[in-house]
């Protein structure tokens, strides 16, 4: 049964992948890697990652697809067409595709993976405690520096997208 899931799973992914990448409105691309995200944190389910799972739901399906689409709406760019690839981009991709695939596939069937008992269970609370930790091993300053991070490259984006319009405004005020 898992096996099943799995590949209808996997299914997923790759038919809103591929729509992704080859849809020309923004916001249908975006709304196709929500169901990206959502079918990863499916696979993460299904291995019993579940603090992984409910992290990709939160943040990457939650977080970054609700910035992007505020994104799109801030810039008026919600019916944006984006130009299609030539020919020959499009051919160099289905190559280059290829062969990663294939050096992919060439790793995977050449090295044989042992399956290693583990007797170590983490829970939630110890990642919880790790990440909020102040203590040494403790990622409580790079989490904050990052919120920081994304808040300053957020409002960069805003301003360089609405640069024009907004140095008109300051103009027609003064």
């Amino acid at each position: 049964m898992e096996k099943i899931i799995f590949y209808i799973l996997a299914f997923i992914i790759i038919i809103f992948a591929v729509a992704s990448v080859s849809s020309k409105k923004m916001l249908r691309s975006v709304i196709y890697l929500l169901f990206v995200l959502i079918g990863i944190s499916g696979i993460y389910f299904l291995i019993d990652y579940n603090f992984l799972a409910a992290i990709q739901l939160t943040v990457y399906a939650g977080g970054v697809i609700v910035l992007l689409i505020f994104s799109v709406m801030l810039v008026h760019h919600i019916e944006l067409e984006l130009e299609l690839a030539t020919v020959s981009k499009r051919i160099l991709v289905g190559l280059a595709s290829l062969l990663g695939l294939g050096v992919f596939l060439i790793t995977i069937y050449s090295h044989e993976f042992n399956v290693v008992e583990n007797t170590i269970t983490t829970t939630t609370e110890d990642i919880g405690l790790g990440l909020l930790s102040y203590d040494a091993g403790g990622f409580i300053l790079p989490f904050e520096v990052i919120s920081i991070l994304l808040l300053a490259s957020m409002i960069g984006a805003i301003i360089i997208a609405k640069g024009t319009k907004l140095t008109n405004k300051k103009n027609d005020t003064v």
